[in-house]
């Protein structure tokens, strides 16, 4: 399977206790859909090779899920998992009901373009902070520019037109 059929849903961040438990941080807006008993999902591991996992347990637990999978038994095969990815297929995901709502894998790619059409650049990923989504820009000179993806600065989002349209504040790019 290629990266561009994966989406990111999830990072393990740690080991928790001894049983085999994942400390995991979140990626995606819906963990108690994509966590869920029998969820299987796609692990990268730090070497690159990719497995699948299955969901056992997850549980939320200080701002990040603990989560168990069946072929993680114990304390040294989670070791082996510190900074995982977990995936999920993009194929599986359903389609969103929000007009307003978007899946990272189909904004990433778009180019971005002024509200008076002028090229910026193209959106290269979406970063997430604690004041919110970012959009990364990668610029016509290879510098890169984060955009708060609000509706004030980002008023429009052409998915099927390959263009996100920016009215950005003075100095922002």
């Amino acid at each position: 399977m290629s990266d561009a059929e994966l989406l990111l849903v999830g990072r393990v961040a740690k080991a928790h206790g001894i049983t085999g438990e994942l400390a995991v941080d979140i990626h995606t807006d819906v963990p108690g859909e994509r966590f869920v008993p029998g969820a299987v999902l796609t692990a990268r591991l730090r070497d690159r090779s990719v497995r699948p996992v299955t969901v056992s347990t997850a549980r939320p637990h200080s701002g990040r899920l603990l989560v168990r999978f069946d072929e993680v038994p114990d304390r040294t095969a989670a070791e082996t998992m510190r900074g995982a990815q977990l995936l999920v297929d993009v194929a599986e995901l359903p389609p969103s009901d929000d007009p307003d709502a978007f899946y990272d894998h189909e904004l990433e790619g778009l180019a971005a373009v002024l509200v008076d059409g002028t090229p910026v650049g193209t959106v290269s990923e979406i970063a997430r902070g604690p004041g919110g989504e970012l959009l990364v820009l990668k610029l016509a000179d290879g510098t890169e520019a984060l955009v708060p993806f609000v509706s004030a600065i980002v008023p429009e989002v052409d998915v099927k037109g390959g263009r996100v349209v920016l009215d950005p504040p003075e100095g922002l790019l």
